[in-house]
């Protein structure tokens, strides 16, 4: 069993710390927190053992009436691989840590790629974290896991000669009440490329794609507006099925009704997705059109949850464990990936393996 600790349990990490303890070959050492928050609670409700991610402030968990199992150091040392999921920038103070302890790390995508041996999206470049030299990982963002997913398999299938994508953005997450803009849309940034179009290329390095961005006041998820120029002239029934045989690419039908993602989010709820979360891009079907050699579509990434699958296939790729194949196929069992709408007809699981009572 792989021996998988979590640095970090807010947006990501807690979401990390579930995934990690529903695979079968996994085991979660443990989590750390930074103060004896809500979140810290939730951990202990879950009898995920809990360890003081600042060592000074182990007497608050102590006040609280909280046991630790020790601090972020005995974590580490105990781990086979640490999955650091703090705020952006603290990741990269924590580098020194993880290499005292020869401990191999995997970063998020707030960090700099240059924080990690290689950045990281399953679909994308999965055997670059498999090298023996790599010892450090960087999962990219939420929208660049996103946009790797979907421009892979194009590329694979038909040649990317350009991607243009503009990424409507939320201005925050649900929980952060700090962020905004409350009332207004802003250019984020003004100047272009905006920076996911950079980051693509962290693990497609030869794919031309330019990305603007704009932040709304809103909390659920991001849009993408896509226009990708092809080598070849596939047709729109071409380029869907494609895209749908993707297990992390789900297309949302018409008959669903879903013409938004705040009812995305109340589908993935109803379909008893622990926290609402979709793992998976989701394409409106009737976007999708070409003219000639362009395609064009709309697509919406929950940023909360689509990186979470890949923290899982990047434990095994830094670890060298499983190939591509086995590994995504494992991590999609087990968490319920591979969303689908029932006018499609019901061929995948839609919830996590075991929350329906199942095996």
């Amino acid at each position: 069993m792989i021996q998988v600790g979590v640095n970090g349990y807010g947006t990501i990490g807690k979401r990390v710390a579930d995934a990690v303890a529903a695979q079968p070959d996994m085991k979660l050492t443990g989590v750390a927190k930074t103060r004896p928050n809500y979140e810290a609670e939730t951990a202990v409700r879950k009898g995920y053992p809990l360890y003081a991610a600042i060592p000074e402030r182990t007497q608050q968990f102590r006040d609280a009436g909280i046991d630790l199992a020790g601090e972020v150091d005995d974590l580490v040392m105990a781990a086979d691989v640490v999955v650091d999921a703090t705020p952006s920038g603290i990741g990269a103070d924590n580098a020194a840590l993880y290499e005292r302890y020869d401990t191999p790390a995997i970063f998020q995508g707030g960090e700099d790629a240059d924080v990690a041996d290689v950045s990281f999206n399953a679909r994308a470049n999965y055997e670059d974290a498999t090298a023996a030299d790599v010892d450090t990982a960087r999962v990219v963002s939420c929208n660049t896991t996103g946009l790797s997913r979907l421009l892979t398999p194009l590329d694979e299938a038909y040649g990317v000669e350009k991607a243009r994508v503009t990424l409507v953005r939320r201005g925050g997450d649900p929980g952060q009440t700090s962020r905004g803009p409350i009332n207004d849309i802003l250019p984020d940034p003004v100047t272009v490329p905006s920076h996911h179009g950079p980051d693509v290329n962290t693990v497609l390095p030869s794919l031309d794609v330019d990305t603007l961005g704009v932040k709304v006041p809103a909390t659920l998820m991001h849009l993408h507006s896509v226009n990708v120029t092809l080598s070849s002239a596939p047709g729109r029934d071409e380029v869907r099925d494609l895209l749908d045989d993707e297990s992390r690419l789900f297309l949302v039908p018409e008959e669903a009704g879903i013409d938004g993602t705040g009812k995305l989010k109340e589908f993935a709820m109803d379909a008893g997705r622990p926290r609402g979360d979709l793992w998976e891009n989701c394409v409106w079907e009737d976007s999708i059109s070409t003219q000639g050699a362009d395609l064009y579509l709309f697509q919406s990434v929950h940023q909360e949850a689509d990186v979470i699958p890949e923290n899982v296939d990047a434990v095994r790729a830094l670890l060298d464990r499983e190939d591509r194949e086995q590994s995504t196929a494992t991590t999609d069992e087990t968490l319920g990936v591979g969303l689908e709408s029932l006018f499609a007809g019901q061929r995948k699981r839609v919830v996590p393996k075991g929350a329906n009572g199942d095996d």
